[in-house]
């Protein structure tokens, strides 16, 4: 049997199997998604950031004093070498956070010699995956800070993951509320299934490269807008709506066109997205005064015409809110300059990442899939070029 023999894939690998996993599932048309197990929403209600991190990196949920160890180990690797700190500034003068973190994921993992994966043993892939993790956050926060003419705050220890985010980020002591958010935010991002970022970074992984290179390889994937750049998509899509009474004047058209509009529809669900549910919930315990409790219930409202609108214009089409909608909200809520929202998806995807990369090291082999040529027939004839003299 040759290639042509082979049946077409369906666009984009949607539905194919490429690989076994125990890191984690979506299931779309039940609206469920778990990490090793556990429904990823439960995990963000009942646990700490650091608790589900060490369950990506190392298999199981720790129990007290192990989350202890953990969030002890983890913040001795927040800080990041001189060497690199001092770069900074003239990579924030050129670069957004998003690409800047690239450029300094590149330098950390020449800088500590991270070899490729192929070439280490489990505990020594461990140790690169949880530094470039734990610097990720500073790195994006520094950045920022520098391109406002900021200076760049250290880490604290006393603060864990999702608290030292907002304060590296704002420079303020973090409202609880807010911290509690945005970890049930972080948590609830962390893996997605075979994503086109994750799965840029298991092939990656797969040719033995370091984790580095794996790392800054699903950046690149996640930069674009059709994966991780939608939330601040989805709020400027309220900001030309303004108002309610604009709702279909705004987005019946851009249906009828067939625009995509950003915080709507999904890959995978054919359900309500269970992230955006739980963030739905968030935004209204954050909605504690009157402004923002009304910029919660406009999104709400939003939400609820443009659904019926899909209901009208794209009848069966199972159209849903997915979680760039209330994500956004959420991080407004928060704090987050919008500027900041991809990059703090990035600093929580980077933990399911990394455990992707951990799994497909063990694997040895490289994902190599074959491609259906279209082009003219095959051997073409060649020309003879007419040389002149002279």
């Amino acid at each position: 049997m040759t290639l042509a023999d082979v049946p077409m894939t369906p666009p984009g690998l949607k539905g194919v199997v490429v690989a076994e996993t125990s890191v984690g599932d979506v299931r779309g048309a039940e609206g469920f998604y778990h990490y090793r197990g556990y429904s990823a929403i439960e995990l963000a209600q009942e646990c700490s950031l650091e608790s589900v991190w060490k369950l990506m990196i190392d298999g199981a949920l720790p129990d007290p004093e192990a989350e202890r160890a953990f969030i002890d180990e983890v913040a001795s690797l927040r800080a990041l070498p001189t060497e690199i700190v001092t770069l900074l500034p003239a990579i924030a003068a050129i670069a957004e956070p998003m690409d800047g973190l690239g450029v300094v994921v590149g330098l950390l993992a020449s800088a500590r010699r991270m070899q490729p994966v192929i070439d280490l043993l489990p505990s020594q892939r461990r140790d690169d995956a949880l530094r470039i993790t734990a610097v990720t956050p500073t790195v994006l926060c520094a950045l920022h800070r520098l391109r406002l003419g900021l200076e760049p705050l250290a880490p604290r220890a006393d603060l864990g993951a999702a608290a030292n985010h907002l304060w590296m980020l704002t420079g303020e002591e973090p409202e609880p509320a807010a911290v509690r958010a945005i970890e049930q935010y972080l948590i609830s991002t962390i893996d997605h299934g075979f994503n086109a970022s994750t799965f840029t970074a298991r092939v990656v992984a797969s040719t033995g490269a370091d984790v580095g290179k794996c790392v800054t390889a699903a950046l690149g994937a996640l930069s674009g807008p059709l994966h991780g750049g939608a939330p601040s998509r989805a709020l400027a899509l309220l900001e030309e709506i303004g108002t309610p009474d604009r709702i279909d004047e705004v987005v019946r058209p851009k249906i009828e066109r067939g625009d995509k509009i950003m915080g709507f529809g999904h890959a995978v669900y054919r359900t309500a997205d269970p992230r955006s549910t739980m963030l739905r919930e968030i935004a209204r315990s954050l909605a504690v005064e009157e402004s923002t409790a009304r910029f919660v219930a406009f999104a709400e409202e939003v939400e609820r015409r443009v659904l019926a609108l899909f209901e009208t214009l794209k009848p069966g089409r199972s159209i849903n809110t997915n979680v760039e909608f209330y994500a956004g909200v959420t991080m407004e809520l928060c704090g987050i300059p919008r500027s900041m929202f991809t990059p703090t998806f990035a600093a929580s995807r980077v933990i399911g990442w990394t455990a992707n990369v951990l799994e497909q090291a063990l694997d040895g082999k490289i994902i190599r899939p074959s491609a259906h040529y279209v082009g003219p027939a095959a051997p073409r004839p060649v020309q003879p070029l007419t040389r002149q003299n002279g």
